[in-house]
């Protein structure tokens, strides 16, 4: 059984944690059955970006992160104060453990700044959020990140970066993928009600 450590910044984005409760889930249920995941926050209740309030399974202080085999981050908005906890060292220091592990790491969107900060992407390619005029790839490459400005989603070595909330399937499928293997994705998929298709 591998355990996925969904680490939510208050002010995340609801459904970009929820494709990784879902396609996990489905995967225990309907799948192989093998991942658990584990909400975890930095404080008791969580506001969402939209506004309503979230319980964690778990408080980040309460955890040892050698339970985990890997790290699953949804982004945020600035206006729902998502930066306060995804740039704090605290964060930055659970990032920074999956990574020196090599276990899989998985963001949607501007989560990929989280990575950046601290200082897991400096020097290797990456993408977060791409709508024009935006500023955060900017601010991506600011961290001293190769960003790639043309892709959805950028893969390097354990890391998954994306580029808007419509990759957040395709990330969660590419951290069951990591955590399985792909034929049991494509099931997963199908189960889910995508029939047509394969595996990326």
């Amino acid at each position: 059984m591998s355990k996925t450590l969904l680490l939510l910044a208050d002010g995340f984005e609801a459904y970009e944690a929820s494709v990784f409760t879902d396609v996990l889930g489905w995967n225990l249920f309907e799948g192989d059955k093998s991942t658990e995941l584990v909400s975890v926050g930095m404080q008791p209740t969580l506001r969402c970006t939209w506004g309503y309030s979230v319980v964690p399974d778990q408080q980040l202080d309460n955890i040892d992160l050698n339970d985990f085999d890997a790290l699953a981050i949804p982004g945020g908005f600035a206006e729902a104060n998502f930066y306060d906890n995804a740039f704090s060292q605290t964060f930055g220091d659970v990032i920074q453990y999956f990574d020196q592990a090599n276990k899989p790491i998985a963001s949607i969107c501007v989560a990929a700044l989280a990575l950046g900060h601290s200082g897991i992407l400096k020097n290797r390619p990456a993408t977060t959020y791409s709508f024009p005029g935006n500023i955060r790839q900017d601010q991506l490459a600011q961290m001293g990140v190769k960003v790639d400005r043309s892709a959805d989603t950028v893969i390097d070595k354990n890391v998954i970066t994306s580029s808007s909330p419509a990759t957040a399937l395709t990330v969660a499928y590419w951290l069951l993928e990591q955590l399985t293997d792909s034929k049991n994705v494509k099931n997963v998929k199908q189960r889910m009600g995508f029939r047509n298709q394969e595996s990326k």
